[in-house]
């Protein structure tokens, strides 16, 4: 170890003796902590939240689907045995989305009604295991409806709801809206208002019946082995079909705004909190300074025993690093830490205040999920290191300037 890093450490040791230096060095190390540990807890909780978000929209509106331009599929049963053998396509699921008016006796709401075939929909959606009460099968006349939609509508297992379609059909009582009474057999919750207020699942066959499309159907759902991939195999997919009257959607367009929301929002997140680190990294450059000021004795007497200015620089240098790393080590161990335990910690400060940060009526998720990704602890110690660096050079370099004969004659 060099003589430069050695005296830098004993002067670290010895700050602490002297009381105003050693607060202001506490400070500016404590300042760089929290600023580090605050940036990694929040990176991490954002990806939790995420990840939690693109969980359940997903699990509503599949990896992606493939429809016909200008209309529904026919022959869908044979585009799907095409589509199932592309390698990379877990499952499929047709289905027909359309809209409706649901009715009973203490209210009606406008919702989105969707025909499927529970047996592959549960294959490509996670959403028929969110079943809060009752059961996922339909026949004929069931009707699945979300929790959001129950608690409007005040319909519960097993009561009757009429649904109507904008489809117009012509009787002995004239021109009206077709509709059709069914029992309601199940209701979910997928944790997602837009769809626990708005949807409702009936069987395949009695959509295809109510909005005219028999032996149609709107699409087919896919489920693929790797969510991130989805646009590129639904490309592949498409292309395989050997037509170009088909086209594909994946998640990541069915939901753009949505997800550049979110990736937006963690930007200007992380960017506003570096701010914390960039100003707790600079704090060091004062703390620095006064140092320099508190040594310009013994930095003559270095320079009268033949230390170079150069020698000089680095033995400050090194010590506005060494504060630097130890501050960024244990801001990103108590960050870590913190983000492991989040959910505990508020759950514990809301026992205490006695209310919820996050209501399940008002938001999305009402907890704190985290997921620590190690590029984000990278960037973070990387960029700290870096505003740290920046900060010790000028407090080294006017330490390097000191003039041994004024410090001399001062003293």
């Amino acid at each position: 170890m060099s003589i430069e890093f050695d005296i830098s450490n004993q002067y670290l040791r010895s700050n602490r003796k002297k009381g105003f230096i050693s607060f202001i060095s506490g400070v500016s190390m404590v300042g760089l902590i929290l600023g580090v540990m605050t940036l990694v807890t929040v990176l991490s909780v954002m990806n939790g939240f995420h990840k939690e978000l693109r969980e359940r929209v997903l699990s509503a509106i599949s990896h992606s689907y493939i429809s016909e331009h200008g209309g529904a599929l026919s022959h869908w049963q044979d585009l799907q045995t095409s589509i199932n053998q592309h390698p990379k396509v877990l499952s499929t699921s047709p289905y027909i989305e359309q809209y409706a008016l649901l009715s009973t006796a203490n209210g009606a709401q406008g919702i989105s009604v969707r025909g499927i075939i529970p047996k592959w929909e549960k294959q490509t959606s996670a959403l028929l295991d969110k079943i809060k009460t009752g059961s996922s099968e339909l026949s004929k006349s069931d009707i699945l409806i979300g929790s959001g939609l129950s608690a409007q509508l005040g319909a519960q297992v097993g009561d009757k709801i009429t649904l109507l379609t904008p489809k117009l059909s012509s009787n002995i009582m004239g021109i009206q809206p077709r509709f059709k009474r069914f029992t309601v057999t199940g209701i979910f919750d997928a944790g997602i208002n837009e769809y626990d207020n708005n949807l409702a699942f009936i069987a395949l066959g009695q959509a295809q019946k109510l909005y005219s499309m028999k032996g149609q159907v709107s699409g087919i759902r896919l489920k693929v082995d790797n969510l991130f991939q989805a646009k590129k195999i639904t490309q592949e997919v498409v292309s395989s079909l050997g037509v170009d009257k088909y086209y594909g959607i994946d998640w990541t367009r069915q939901k753009a705004n949505f997800m550049k929301a979110l990736e937006l929002e963690k930007q200007m997140i992380g960017v506003i909190l570096s701010l914390i680190v960039a100003v707790a990294a600079f704090n060091i450059v004062s703390m620095m300074v006064m140092v320099v000021t508190d040594k310009t004795a013994d930095i003559a007497i270095l320079r009268t025993l033949g230390m170079t200015p150069k020698r000089i620089v680095k033995i400050f240098f090194y010590q506005g690093l060494t504060i630097g790393i130890i501050g960024i080590t244990v801001g990103i161990i108590l960050g870590v830490l913190l983000s492991l335990n989040i959910e505990v910690i508020i759950s514990g400060i809301e026992t205490i205040l006695g209310f919820e940060f996050f209501p399940k009526e008002v938001f999305y998720i009402n907890r704190f999920p985290s997921e620590i990704h190690l590029n984000d602890i990278v960037k973070v110690a990387l960029g700290a290191f870096i505003l740290v660096l920046l900060a010790s050079i000028y407090p080294a370099k006017r330490a390097g300037k000191v003039t041994i004969a004024k410090v001399l004659n001062h003293e």
